[in-house]
C-alpha cells in the first residue's frame, strides 16, 4: 500500500533565509569601518560620518583618509578634527590609592603602578587622569574618555580639591595667613587657596587645604617655599568627588551622575 504524504506545515513551506556570517564578527582583526568607528565614538551618524571623511576630516595613524569603507583596529590612533576619538564605551574609575605604588613606573624594574590596583576594573585601557606622587595617598581618577582627561588635566581647568597634609613640624600661625591670603609666590605664580585650617583634634603639624589648581606638586612647592615638608600627602576631595566608601587600594566605577558632574567643570 501506498503511504500518504505528510502535508507540508507552515514551518516547512517558510522559503529558506541565507545565513549571512559577518566577516568582521568572525574574524575580529579585519577591523572595523571607519564610519562606524567615528559613530560609535559618539561624534556621529554613520552616514555624517561619511560626508566627514570624504571632506578629509579624519587622520588615521597621522594619514587623511577620504575613502569609503576603509576599515581601522582599536589600536590605531584615529583623529577627528585634530582629535583623537575612542569608539570603545566611556568608563569612568575612582581609586583610593596607597602609599607605595607609581602613577607611571617602569615594567623592568618591577615597581608596583597604581594599574595593578585597577587590574580587573575593565576590559578597556584606562589612563589616569594627572599625577599623584609614589608616597602619595587618596583619590585618583582613571577614564578611556581623552576629552574629559584632557580638560580635567588642563592647568586652566578649575578642580575643586581637598588635601590632608601631615608636615615635618608643626605650621605657624603666620605661615597658615600667608598661604590663605596668596603670599606665596612660585616660579610659576601665585598660590591662591579656598581654604586652609588645623586638623580638628590632631598636631599642628598637620593642616586641611582646599584649592582649585592642577599646577603639578603645588601642594608641596607651596610648604617647602616657607621651610617645611610634607611627609604625607592625602586627597580627600576631587572634583566633588569623595572617599566616602571606599577604603584605601579599592576602586569603584562613577555613577552617571558624577560623570556628569564632572562634564560641567
Amino acid at each position: 500500500m501506498k503511504k500518504k504524504n505528510k502535508p507540508l506545515s507552515k514551518k516547512d513551506n517558510a522559503p529558506k533565509r541565507k545565513v549571512v556570517v559577518d566577516k568582521q564578527v568572525k574574524d575580529p582583526s579585519a577591523g572595523m569601518r571607519l564610519n562606524k568607528y567615528i559613530a560609535n565614538s559618539g561624534i556621529c551618524s554613520r552616514r555624517d560620518a561619511d560626508i566627514y571623511i570624504a571632506a578629509g576630516n579624519v587622520r588615521v595613524n597621522g594619514e587623511v583618509i577620504t575613502e569609503m569603507g576603509h576599515k581601522v583596529k582599536l589600536t590605531d590612533d584615529v583623529k577627528f578634527d585634530g582629535r583623537r576619538i575612542n569608539p570603545e564605551k566611556k568608563e569612568y574609575v575612582l581609586l583610593n590609592k596607597p602609599s607605595g605604588f607609581y602613577v607611571t613606573g617602569s615594567l623592568e624594574k618591577n615597581n608596583r603602578t597604581v594599574m595593578d590596583l585597577i587590574a580587573g576594573a575593565s576590559k578597556s585601557k584606562l589612563d589616569p587622569v594627572g599625577k599623584l606622587d609614589t608616597s602619595s595617598m587618596g583619590l585618583l581618577l582613571f577614564t578611556n574618555d581623552g576629552t574629559l582627561a584632557k580638560t580635567l588635566g588642563s592647568s586652566k581647568t578649575r578642580v575643586r580639591q581637598i588635601f590632608h597634609i601631615e608636615l615635618n613640624k608643626n605650621l605657624d600661625e603666620e605661615d597658615i595667613d600667608r598661604i590663605r591670603d596668596g603670599k606665596v609666590i612660585l616660579e610659576d605664580g601665585k598660590v591662591t587657596v579656598d581654604e586652609i585650617s588645623y586638623v580638628d583634634n590632631r598636631p599642628k603639624r598637620e593642616v586641611g587645604i582646599e584649592l582649585q589648581s592642577t599646577r603639578p606638586h603645588i601642594v608641596q612647592r607651596t610648604f617647602k617655599k616657607l621651610g617645611y615638608e610634607v611627609v604625607r600627602l592625602d586627597r580627600v576631595v576631587y572634583g566633588g568627588l569623595t572617599k566616602k566608601d571606599l577604603t584605601r587600594g579599592h576602586y569603584r566605577h562613577l555613577t552617571k551622575q558624577e560623570v556628569i558632574n564632572l562634564g560641567m567643570i
